[in-house]
Formats: C-alpha cells, structure tokens, sequence
C-alpha cells in the first residue's frame, strides 16, 4: 500500500512539474517586472487611489501584459545570435545549481519532446510487442526502412520509437515488419502523457467495433 501511494504521489509530481515551475516563474514575473512596470507607466495615478478595486484590477492586468511582453520578446531573441548565446550562458549557469539543475533540465526535456512533436519527428502513435510476445509497449512511429537497410533484409520495416518513461527523450529505435505495428487512434501528445506519467494518466477512447485490431498494413 505505501508502495503505490509512493509511486502516485511521484507520478503526481511528475504531472505538476511542467505546470508548478510554469505558474512560479510567471508569477515570479509578475512580482519583479510586471509590478515596477506598471508603476513606471502609471506615475500619474497617485498611491492612495491605488486601493481602489478597479484601479488595482487594471494595474494588475497591465502586469501580465507587461510580462507577456516580455516574454514575447524573450522567444524573439532567443532565435536571434545574441539570444541563443544568452540561453546558453543561463543554461551554463543552472548546470552549476545542484536542485535548480535537476528541475530546470527535466522541464526542458518534457518541453523538448513536445516541440519535436511540433515538428513532425513522430508521426503516429502504435502498439508493438517488445521485447517478446505477450509484452506491450507504446511507440511512435518515424518512418520507414529505406536505403542500405531495406536493400538488405528485403522485408518493409518500419522505424518506430520506443521511449522510456518517466523520460520519454531517450528510448530504442525498433525496425519491425509493417504487419507487426499497430496504429492507435491516440494523438501524439496523450501518448506522450501516457509515458510522462508512467501509465497514470489514460487518454479517454471510444471504441471502433469496425476496426478492432489494425495494423500498418497499407
């Protein structure tokens, strides 16, 4: 029983990472930018006038835009020389902070695997079984055999990756028969959850009596 409250409660975690670091550093924002932002462009408004709801709901909004801004600009130059050599030089310096290393760089493989999504990498979400029969995992599909490979086995394989959990960045490439692969209805990123979470998290799915066992035969 304290077994798997334990693993719920890192299975837990694992989800609230991306989100709780996401919220912290958006309010930390806030707090440090937003904040004297706001009160650099609304000089005029005198500070007992401040206490007032609206007046402090609009200078709160004016916070989070100032951040978005920010932030905006941040994405911008960070495709720019200067920015990627900025990014490098923070990454350089987080590697030498023992807590914030750990957080930070799982946070940016879970970011990393979802823009590779972005970029097409994975196709499609299949079923295989590994590493014998009887025994499934979940994979993604990346392409097919092609080249030297294909010349010598003379069978159509296809490329499927296997990641591993909760790190879906680092896995097996599998060549197996096209006849060996099965295609889900899941989208790449329910998958993705799926491994994240060590199979806490199942997306929901409804049942195609048509199509019961398909595989990538076409």
């Amino acid at each position: 029983m304290f077994r798997n409250l334990r693993n719920a409660f890192v299975s837990g975690l694992l989800l609230l990472a991306p989100v709780g670091v996401t919220v912290f550093v958006v309010n930390f924002l806030i707090q440090r930018i937003g904040v004297p932002t706001r009160t650099l462009f609304f000089f005029f408004i005198p500070k007992e006038q401040t206490s007032n709801a609206y007046i402090e709901y609009t200078l709160y909004v004016a916070a989070i835009l100032a951040v978005a801004v920010f932030i905006t600009l941040l994405g911008w130059l960070s495709k720019r020389l200067l920015g990627r050599a900025l990014v490098n030089l923070f990454e350089r310096i987080v590697d030498n902070v023992p807590v914030v290393r750990s957080v930070y760089n799982t946070v940016k493989q879970i970011r990393d695997t979802f823009v590779q999504q972005q970029k097409a990498i994975f196709q499609k979400a299949v079923l295989l079984e590994y590493p014998r029969k009887g025994i499934w995992v979940l994979g993604f599909l990346t392409g097919r055999g092609k080249g030297e490979i294909l010349h010598r086995t003379d069978v159509d394989l296809l490329n499927v990756f296997v990641p591993t959990t909760p790190n879906p960045t680092s896995g097996f490439l599998l060549m197996l028969p096209r006849n060996e692969v099965y295609e889900l209805d899941m989208n790449i990123a329910d998958a993705m959850k799926l491994i994240i979470s060590g199979g806490a998290v199942v997306p929901t799915w409804k049942e195609n009596t048509e199509d019961e066992t398909r595989n990538l035969t076409q």
